[in-house]
């Protein structure tokens, strides 16, 4: 082994530790937009033997690197980073998709005496992950295509008052301008007659050896500073040309998920000349902003979740990356 090589696991314990194929073994690293769980994840890389698995709904998409805040290439070249531009911005992906995914990834890793290192902040795909997932039916492309129309109309808030009379425990955790998910709990109960929330008490949790580590900012300014400075840099690195082309190498439109990005669906606002330069900017700022509040919220709620902090979490997160290293043994 090379003096610039991680160690083996063993090396971190004893001779002949290793990660077992019998149960799922991984890290977490969770946080907020521009908490900087990137560079902590890059630290933790350089003291294991670990390989990133993203959790970022965002960054599955080829071409949407500036938005995305995706590593440089000179760091995926070093570092292999899965689940990173799998899609081309026309198509979709789902909680199931990236649970199976990520599952099937985390094997292949265990396989070569590697610790899958889950990194990032859609937490719909953590939860998919680590409590699963009931069969739910594929999407219906009618149902959707109505639903779009009827929301043209009316909006997404009427479309969530109907949702609240049919799934009112799904309409309580989605809101209602979030028209991704109400469309979608609309169409489960249609095709099953059954509310979403009702099929997912069916889910089967992840079970193995897991450590959950989270980045949660003490100072929530500090954090709105560093998202606005962001934003700023996003902007300043040609996140306006970025989606221009975009929109000539790819048939796009609004109601996309990938263009419901936060970043890119205020661009797009921008250059329909929905919004000025400085509207565009500064609704950037305020999505990036909910978007982070959103996911603290989650963070708040997660069980087992071991808070890092503010100052010294590089050095934190390995004590603890060591110290469950060492139990894999035991």
């Amino acid at each position: 082994m090379g003096s610039s090589d991680p160690p083996r696991i063993g090396s971190l314990v004893h001779a002949g530790t290793v990660v077992s194929s019998r149960l799922n073994q991984a890290v977490f690293l969770m946080g907020p937009t521009a908490s900087g769980k990137s560079a902590l994840a890059l630290e933790l890389l350089q003291r294991f033997p670990m390989e990133i698995i993203q959790v970022d709904s965002a960054s599955i998409y080829r071409g949407m690197d500036i938005g995305t805040a995706k590593p440089e290439p000179s760091v995926l070249r070093r570092y292999p980073h899965h689940l990173i531009d799998i899609l081309d911005p026309t198509e979709t992906y789902s909680a199931a998709r990236f649970r199976e995914d990520a599952l099937r990834l985390m094997q292949d890793i265990q396989s070569r005496q590697k610790i899958p290192l889950l990194v990032g902040g859609t937490f719909l795909y953590f939860k998919a992950l680590c409590s699963g997932l009931s069969k739910l039916p594929a999407a219906n492309p009618e149902i959707r295509f109505r639903l779009e129309e009827e929301a043209e109309l009316s909006g997404w808030p009427e479309l969530h008052d109907r949702l609240a009379q049919k799934d009112p425990v799904s309409a309580a955790r989605i809101s209602p301008n979030d028209g991704q998910r109400i469309q979608r709990a609309l169409e489960v109960y249609e095709l099953t007659g059954e509310p979403l929330s009702v099929l997912q008490l069916g889910d089967v949790p992840l079970k193995g050896d897991l450590l959950f580590l989270g980045i949660l900012p003490e100072d929530r300014s500090e954090l709105r500073v560093r998202i606005r400075r962001r934003f700023e840099a996003m902007l300043q690195a040609g996140l306006e040309q970025e989606l221009r082309h975009l929109c000539l190498e790819y048939d796009l439109n609004p109601n996309l998920p990938s263009m419901r990005c936060v970043g890119y669906r205020q661009m797009w606002s921008y250059l329909q000349q929905e919004l000025s330069w400085e509207q565009m900017r500064e609704n950037g700022v305020i999505a990036t902003n909910q978007l982070a509040k959103r996911q603290i919220t989650w963070m708040r709620s997660w069980q087992n979740l071991n808070i890092l902090p503010t100052v010294g979490a590089a050095q934190a997160a390995t004590r603890q990356v060591a110290d469950w290293v060492k139990t894999l043994s035991s």
